[in-house]
């Protein structure tokens, strides 16, 4: 005999009446709140390609484009009014590129863009070996510092004192063509892989980048941030400061090694452009707009990443210490390789507060997002 049990009765009443009052079809309605909002890695990720990465390579290819066609009318035409519009087109170029190197994952890494594009300091050896060798092979590593904005870099600001003497070894010199010729090889073959690399951005790639949103080491997040703390370690901090001021080469100085060496007024807007690049992507900062949006800021705010030691928010020290950097680099010369020369602690110091930045980056920032740094360095991060 089955005993009627009232108090599951009123259970299962009271239930089915929670269930239609919370979803009205008997289905519970939690609506996600702001800080699972901004863990979306898929909405991060669409408006970093969208608004920050694709525009960004589009703004350096029209520099780029612009460069080319200069370089093109000095091969054709050389002289000094020709000469003068080439390295001005390959000075605003080379600023734009600041702004694109730091996106050095997925297509960019694919055509290693970086390797063959900003090696310095420039081998004056290998370049001249290569003029003279039309066969030369450029798509082998040690060739990575022959080409690219530094072979440029030589080649229209180093070969003479005066721009009549350069202007001597593309007119009158008996390698003349020679040069000429390897010019117009330098800025095609640069053409080729911005293009490899903007038209896959352009296509299939993105898709690719918005949908791969695991933390895993083959998922869009971690290949990312991978590339950009490698990037904010090694070609910020230490290519641009720690190794031309000896900072973290054992103290043996190298102001030969600045970047844009030939062309040494360009040097710190080279720098200063690489690092207010980085830190607007860090906060999502649209190209086209100026405004910030889903971003590595909003995501570690969503995760409540906090600094250990005081309990501050990651987010506002890092965008803290960005700011100490940008002043300390903003106080240096123009002139880098002089600034070594005569000043050479101000480099030491920009490299000290950017180590700081660094190991937020390299620890904090991969520690709270749950992500494993895959690259390795020796300099004890």
């Amino acid at each position: 005999m089955k005993v009627f049990n009232w108090k599951n009765t009123y259970f299962l009443y009271f239930l089915t009446s929670l269930l239609w009052a919370c979803g009205g079809s008997g289905e519970v309605n939690n609506p996600p709140t702001p800080t699972d909002e901004g863990k979306n890695r898929t909405i991060i990720l669409t408006h970093l390609a969208d608004n920050i990465i694709i525009p960004a390579y589009a703004n350096f290819k029209g520099k780029f484009d612009i460069m080319k066609s200069k370089s093109d009318a000095f091969a054709s035409q050389p002289s000094i009014s020709s000469l003068g519009e080439f390295r001005t087109a390959w000075s605003e170029a080379y600023i734009e590129w600041q702004k694109v190197e730091l996106f050095d994952f997925g297509p960019a890494e694919k055509q290693t863009l970086h390797s063959f594009y900003n090696i310095y300091p420039a081998s004056e050896k290998g370049i001249n070996d290569n003029i003279t060798n039309p066969n030369a092979n450029l798509e082998v590593p040690a060739s990575n510092a022959q080409q690219g904005f530094p072979a440029l870099d030589y080649l229209i600001n180093g070969v003479g004192k005066t721009d009549t003497e350069i202007l001597v070894y593309y007119t009158t010199a008996a390698d003349a063509t020679q040069r000429i010729a390897y010019l117009k090889r330098l800025t095609s073959r640069m053409e080729l892989l911005l293009g490899k690399v903007t038209t896959d951005w352009n296509g299939a790639y993105r898709e690719t980048f918005i949908t791969k949103t695991s933390l895993d080491i083959g998922g869009s997040t971690s290949l990312m941030v991978n590339g950009l703390v490698l990037h904010y370690e090694r070609y910020i901090r230490s290519g641009k400061f720690g190794i031309p001021s000896g900072a973290m080469m054992n103290g043996v100085v190298s102001a030969e090694k600045v970047e844009a060496f030939y062309k040494k007024d360009l040097s710190q807007i080279l720098a200063k452009s690489a690092h207010q690049a980085y830190v607007d992507f860090f906060n999502g900062k649209a190209i086209k707009t100026g405004t910030e949006g889903p971003s590595l800021k909003t995501y570690l705010n969503a995760l409540g990443a906090k600094d250990s030691s005081t309990g501050k928010s990651l987010t506002d020290l890092l965008n803290a210490q960005f700011d100490v950097n940008k002043a300390r680099i903003d106080g240096l010369k123009l002139n880098l390789y002089e600034e070594v020369k005569t000043n050479n602690q101000a480099m030491k110091d920009v490299y000290t507060e950017m180590q700081k930045a660094t190991r937020m980056l390299k620890v904090d920032m991969t520690s709270a997002m749950s992500i494993t740094i895959t690259y390795t360095d020796n300099d004890g991060d």
